[in-house]
């Protein structure tokens, strides 16, 4: 071989070792350009897509305050570096990548095996051999690609990013982003979360055989699911186990007893649907998102709901909170905006509160009226409503139904979407009865519907006199299968919770809880012509007699409230109610009081919590404060209440309201508390028994409760006291019982300095008004 043609085979050689080295060389510096995508700032690298869950708290009774729930597109929440268990960075580095401390990004063992076996020998059992600091890279700002090629631009990527990353972070913050991002199943993004999620603990408190759990659920979440697939979780936190054996992160003698424990879970899912306060977490991130009003978008509401709104939102902070505050030029977001947001909820009283409503829908008041079942022709609608409205109530649920939504996008005719209405499919339904309220059965959609409509509903709120603040708050009997919320959204027929407004508004005129009436039957001529007059319900022994108006009260005399009304004029009763927080348009007839208008819950509460407050009304406050994700406080609030009505008058209307609890209508409190305990409260029971309402207090607690069905023509099976009452009953008793919440049997409301005592202590033989 002359000497020309040696040179041009060896320079021949060197260019085919050479071209490898060159062409990488090109496709980093490409890379870095930007021309197989955007490569992330380290600004990303340190907040990873912001996607930061809001955290909600509640109060827990000791000055402190505990998580509640979070808002979130992926539950992620965020660690520091010395809030990770040992454990955790010994299982990480001995399973995934054993030379972390060494390399600078890139193992390069990993990357001939790479090379060699994964690309050129088309193997993939070898895997990518990426290094913690490129699955970090990865986990970021990837998507794993099934296509070779894209996967070698991938891993170029990563490799490119990984040295970013080690060149401006420590290792010790490398492990931290990495267990900041890392998903573990069940929506479930980061150790924080994760730990919570599997064994509510925080991830310092996790064992040497949790955190090797953990640290296997990397691989495969789903494959290994714990919950779901206990043996193979074993199986591979062994795996883990052995690899930290293998490494010296722990001895022999520990591996052996630790490796046979079975996995000991304790399971908390944490989404939107689990958990206490489901409702009032909803209710929350409703009000924070809320839009500034606009008349066009009102138009399947009453005018009355816009100028409510339009009110909140100029003298309520935190109604539209993320629209009114901007970060970064941009409303805040509150499912990736890392907020904490601080509440009024009190825990405890939380957990009693969802407790008393399960205990009673599903123990007492349910049972009950699935038993009525035999004497209706149509459960659940009652036998006098008619064949059409009931027909017209099921086609409307029909038609609000995803099923009908979807079928109407794809295409299909209204005969097609009602026959599929009838076709037999296996579903899983809520029950009172199965474990976790979920049963799997087969039905058609339409008896689904029918069913779903004999499900009873409950709304519960418990508020603070003077400050306003919600201690516990209920929408409904499961938030996961009943989305509506009874408290905020429900409007209701209030029935004869009107009247203690009533008697407030004679007092106003100079009545007191001695005035006498004569309780008849009223007769009440109508401008329009025709006469009212409503039906009564109390004992034949107090008709024609007459009693006073503390009495009167106690038993809901309907023969009372029509005489008063004639004498104080509907109009100025509702504009006594609208004094008192109720924006429902109520109609200016005699009817207004027994109680003809539809009103929330939300409303009904806080309106009856002006009486302990004496005199002193306060929009419902449920947030004291917001901080960004860093701790900084972006936000303080405080309740802002005005006099309504005087100290006096308040009291009076406490006074009488006593009296229901004492003998009249309400006397089943008494069941709960003791007769010596201060309790005022008032209950309401619509037309055909269609809702039952009590809102009871105590000097320190005023709590509404109103139960009822989805259609007004679902009858239930007795009054307010028997409905309603109870529950007021089961979570005042566990309250009581709790010696770290402030309330006491002893408490007692104020009396005001200068209040005529002659006007409270009376007997049926005073002389009448």
């Amino acid at each position: 071989m002359n000497i020309k043609l040696k040179k041009r085979f060896i320079g021949f050689i060197w260019g085919v070792a050479l071209f490898p080295f060159v062409f990488l060389l090109l496709m980093i510096i490409l890379i870095n350009w930007g021309v197989f995508g955007k490569m992330p700032t380290f600004e990303q690298l340190e907040n990873p897509q912001s996607e930061l869950a809001t955290e909600v708290y509640a109060e827990d009774g000791n000055g402190n305050y505990t998580l509640l729930g979070k808002f979130a597109l992926k539950n992620r929440s965020h660690i520091e570096y010395k809030e990770l268990s040992p454990n955790l960075i010994k299982a990480l580095v001995a399973t995934e990548d054993v030379r972390f401390v060494k390399h600078s990004g890139i193992d390069y063992r990993s990357l001939a095996r790479v090379l060699f076996k994964t690309v050129l020998g088309r193997n993939d059992k070898y895997g990518g051999g990426s290094t913690i600091t490129q699955q970090l890279a990865l986990n970021l700002y990837s998507e794993r690609s099934s296509n070779r090629i894209k996967r070698v631009i991938q891993k170029l990527q990563e490799w490119v990013t990984a040295v970013n990353l080690e060149k401006n972070y420590t290792k010790s913050e490398i492990i931290t982003m990495y267990f900041n991002t890392i998903p573990f199943g069940y929506e479930s993004y980061g150790i924080r979360t994760a730990a919570q999620t599997y064994f509510n603990k925080l991830p310092a408190e996790l064992s040497v055989e949790e955190s090797a759990l953990m640290v296997g659920l990397l691989n495969a979440p789903s494959w290994y699911n714990p919950v779901k697939h206990p043996q193979r979780a074993k199986d591979r936190r062994n795996v883990v186990l052995s690899q930290m054996l293998k490494y010296g992160y722990m001895a022999k003698k520990d591996y052996d007893s630790i490796s046979k424990l079975d996995i000991k879970l304790n399971f908390k899912l944490t989404n939107h649907n689990t958990g206490y306060g489901t409702y009032f977490r909803e209710l929350l991130r409703q009000v924070m998102k809320m839009q500034k009003p606009d008349i066009k978008n009102y138009r399947f509401k009453t005018r009355e709901d816009y100028v409510a709104d339009s009110i909140q939102w100029e003298i309520n902070d935190l109604y539209g909170w993320c629209n009114k505050n901007l970060v970064n030029g941009k409303p805040y977001n509150i499912d990736r905006d890392g907020l904490k947001i601080y509440t009024t909820i009190n825990a405890k009283m939380q957990q009693y509160a969802e407790e008393a409503v399960v205990e009673h829908l599903s123990k007492t008041i349910q049972p009950q009226f699935n038993d009525s079942k035999r004497y209706r022709k149509r459960f659940p609608f009652s036998n006098n409503m008619k064949e059409s409205d009931i027909n017209e109530s099921i086609r409307r649920a029909m038609r609000a139904s995803d099923r009908y939504q979807k079928l109407k996008s794809a295409g299909y005719s209204e005969s097609e979407i009602m026959k599929s209405f009838d076709d037999t499919l296996q579903m899983t339904v809520f029950s009172w009865k199965a474990k976790n309220r979920e049963t799997d059965t087969l039905m058609t959609p339409r008896d689904s519907i029918w069913y779903y409509k004999s499900i009873l509903r409950a709304a519960f709120m418990a508020i603070e006199p003077n400050t306003g603040r919600i201690k516990a708050y209920v929408g409904g009997p499961d938030f996961k299968y009943f989305k509506f919320d009874n408290a905020w959204q429900g409007r209701r027929q209030i029935g004869s919770t009107v009247k203690p407004f009533l008697y407030t508004l004679a007092f106003q005129e100079g009545w007191t809880p001695c005035s006498k009436v004569l309780n008849n039957t009223q007769v009440i001529p109508l401008p329009e012509g025709g006469i009212w007059s409503p039906k009564t319900s109390e004992k034949e022994e107090y008709i024609g007699k007459e009693i006073t108006l503390k009495l009167a009260l106690a038993l809901s005399s309907n023969n009372v409230s029509a005489y008063l009304i004639q004498r104080l004029v509907p109009h100025n009763l509702a504009k006594l109610c609208h004094d008192f927080g109720l924006t429902g348009y109520m109609d200016p007839t005699p009817a207004i009081c027994v109680g003809s208008s539809d009103m929330s819950l939300f409303e009904m509460t806080s309106a009856y919590n002006v009486f302990p407050s004496k005199g002193m009304y306060t929009f419902p406050f449920f947030v004291s404060h917001i901080e960004d994700r860093h701790g900084n406080r972006l936000a303080s609030f405080v309740p802002a209440p005005q006099e309504v009505i005087n100290e006096n008058t308040a009291y009076l209307t406490v006074n009488v309201m006593q009296g229901v609890t004492m003998g009249g209508t309400g006397t089943r409190v008494r069941n709960y508390v003791p007769y010596s305990m201060d309790v005022a409260g008032k209950t309401g029971t619509t037309n055909n028994n269609s809702d039952g309402w009590f809102i009871g207090y105590v000097p320190k607690l005023t709590t509404g409760v109103w139960i009822g069905n989805e259609d007004r023509g679902s009858y239930l099976l007795g009054d307010g006291a028997r409905m309603s009452l109870p529950i007021w009953g089961l979570f005042m008793k566990k309250v009581l019982a709790d010696k770290n919440i402030p309330i006491r049997e002893t408490d007692k409301f104020d009396i005001p300095a200068n209040m005529d005592m002659s006007n409270l202590n009376c007997s049926e033989e005073s002389t009448s008004d």
